[in-house]
């Protein structure tokens, strides 16, 4: 306020012309004028420097949106399911609400503090991703577990379509025998129909290499002409689709009732494969659900003939095939 004011007493007490005052000090003449509109008006107070900013803005994001995003926040983190940018944006044109772009949503979430940043984090992208060229050509299957109400242990056998990130299926058991994991396969090959390849880790009730024997669904694999992967030992990275899986899983069932038996368990888990399926947009696949992408285009053959021996080896997530088709915004369902 120091030159401000110093103008204004130059003009008014010294009796200075506001052409000297505005040549000596570099500023214009009409400037000089508005200080002393309002020096008139609120004395020296209102010299004071004052915000730039518009009264106004044209693009602003309406409060009735702003609220909205902000309510879906609210209740999709309560029901455990995704709440990020991509999944309120697919909420609300659903709802027929204008929709903001990511960026938006995500500032309006930041704003709010919604948004922790965790710099720790490998950029997404630094990150490669790698996909079967079709559905059913690889799916991926593994084990994770849950503690039931009553403190007994639950295993839950899931099983992912690699192309679409179809929830091909999830089984509770007490413990996954070498049967239950054929079973459960069985039961899936009956709804989509057998896949060419199927990946999984090297749990004993997928491999018996490592034992220098097999187990059953390695017998069963061959049967059907459906080759068996296994990722390398100590190298999860390989099946992170299915592993990832599991944590949006777990988030899911945390916000639910806690299951005292499976009875009460197979339930929730089913829920959650109908809204991972046909409702949740997934932002690996443009924002199409899973089952969108699966339906989308044609199935893999199964293979009938025993696979290479390429493929009967141990294989990272670097052997899978990187899909190089453009994506596509309309599909099928």
């Amino acid at each position: 306020m120091g030159l401000a004011r110093y103008v204004v007493d130059a003009v008014l007490l010294e009796g200075r012309s506001a052409r000297e005052v505005a040549a000596a000090h570099g500023i214009s003449k009409s400037w000089i004028y508005v200080l002393i509109e309002r020096y008139r008006a609120g004395g020296y107070e209102a010299l004071q420097p004052r915000s730039r900013r518009p009264r106004s803005c044209s693009h602003q994001t309406p409060p009735g949106t702003v609220e909205r995003v902000l309510q879906l926040r609210r209740e999709l983190a309560a029901q455990g399911h995704d709440c990020g940018p991509v999944t309120i944006a697919h909420h609300l044109t659903q709802d027929g609400h204008r929709t903001p772009s990511l960026a938006t949503i995500w500032r309006i979430l930041q704003r709010e503090g919604l948004i922790v940043a965790q710099p720790q984090k490998r950029p997404r992208s630094s990150l490669i991703r790698f996909q079967a060229e079709l559905p059913n050509e690889l799916w991926q299957t593994d084990i994770t577990h849950w503690q039931l109400a009553e403190g007994e242990h639950a295993e839950i056998l899931n099983v992912i379509d690699d192309h679409s990130r179809l929830f091909i299926c999830s089984h509770a058991y007490t413990n996954v025998k070498a049967r239950d994991v054929v079973d459960s396969f069985h039961r899936a090959a009956e709804l989509h129909g057998l896949p060419a390849a199927l990946l999984s880790d090297n749990g004993a009730v997928f491999t018996g290499t490592a034992r220098h024997g097999k187990v059953q669904l390695q017998t069963e694999l061959e049967q059907l002409g459906v080759a068996a992967r296994n990722s390398r030992p100590y190298h999860p990275q390989t099946c992170w689709k299915i592993e990832r899986l599991h944590q949006t899983l777990k988030r899911y069932l945390q916000k639910q009732p806690l299951a005292g038996t499976l009875k009460d368990l197979q339930p929730q888990l089913d829920a959650f494969v109908h809204y991972y399926n046909h409702i949740r947009p997934h932002r690996a696949l443009q924002g199409r659900t899973p089952l969108q992408a699966y339906s989308y285009r044609p199935t893999a053959p199964a293979s009938r003939h025993s696979p290479p021996a390429a493929l009967r080896t141990p294989t990272s997530g670097s052997a899978k095939t990187r899909s190089t088709r453009p994506a596509r915004s309309a599909c099928a369902t």
